[in-house]
């Protein structure tokens, strides 16, 4: 197997241990600062994989998220920030990682070299046809992400691999493939630098994307947020008067009588409605705030 570019030193670096602190920081700076430009590359195969993905969720599917080592922490971070930004249920974000959640808190690495083992757990949280599994490895090649994705295919799910490495099997192996080409890192081999950082990006992108097309936004405001502290009761209030011109006094009162829903009281305030009323011209509009707006 030729060397991965993700393996392999960088040219441009081999004294990198002579450096002064401050040339130091600014060439990892720098580095990963590259990690962006390999993700807008990207840009075409995360549309499809949004477009893709859509539909299943609407069906009622999960997303799944499945790594090793820094793929397998990104992938989890992903799943637990969509409930409090977007109201997105936890038992419908779901990650699976090499190692188990043990391996979230210390590395735990021979996990990923079990290919049956990935195959297995992804069998055991029961994919089904409109789950999306979203499978990670910087190489591209990880056993464990591999065999997941196989068993995620089986079980009819669609699959997006994403990997760091031209050719990368985790891409060719799922149905869409997102290539992330980061090159070389600064410390050679070290994924946990760009190309973890372009790993990143994409989750978020992608994540974000599929939730404003599934009308977890407003304009460009996270009118889906669950309120689960004091900071997030306070954007709640801040929202609902940024979407409808209210006082502060006004959303407060509405928000109270919504439960927090910041989508309902938009709706109830914009359209002088009840509670009851908002929820259902909501529900009526698939949750979407404009098109309850416009009806």
């Amino acid at each position: 197997m030729p060397p991965l570019d993700t393996e392999t030193p960088h040219p441009d670096h081999p004294n990198l241990d002579e450096y002064a602190t401050r040339t130091l920081v600014d060439v990892l700076i720098e580095d990963q600062s590259l990690a962006a430009v390999a993700v807008k590359h990207a840009a075409a195969s995360i549309s499809a994989a949004v477009d893709a993905a859509v539909p299943r969720l609407e069906a009622g599917g999960r997303l799944i998220y499945v790594g090793a080592g820094t793929s397998g922490r990104l992938g989890f971070l992903d799943s637990v920030e969509l409930y409090p930004t977007f109201s997105w249920p936890p038992e419908r974000a779901v990650a699976v990682i090499a190692g188990g959640n043990a391996a979230l808190l210390r590395a735990i690495e021979g996990a990923e070299d079990d290919r049956k083992r990935g195959a297995e757990e992804l069998l055991a949280v029961n994919p089904t046809r409109n789950d999306v599994v979203i499978l990670l490895a910087a190489s591209g090649a990880t056993p464990y992400t591999r065999g997941a994705v196989e068993a995620a295919r089986t079980a009819g799910a669609l699959t997006i691999g994403v990997g760091n490495n031209a050719a990368a099997p985790i891409a060719l192996e799922a149905d869409i493939g997102i290539l992330l080409e980061t090159g070389y890192e600064v410390i050679s081999g070290s994924t946990r630098l760009k190309a973890g950082t372009a790993q990143k990006i994409a989750l978020n992108t992608f994540s974000s994307a599929v939730m404003v097309r599934l009308h977890k936004v407003y304009g460009n405001l996270m009118v889906d947020l669950k309120p689960t502290n004091a900071k997030l009761r306070r954007r709640a209030v801040q929202l609902t008067m940024l979407a409808t011109g209210a006082s502060e006094e006004r959303a407060l009162s509405a928000l109270g009588e919504c439960e927090y829903h910041v989508k309902v009281a938009i709706v109830a305030i914009a359209k002088d409605l009840t509670p009851a009323q908002a929820r259902d011209r909501l529900a009526a509009a698939s949750g979407s705030v404009r098109a309850a707006l416009r009806a």
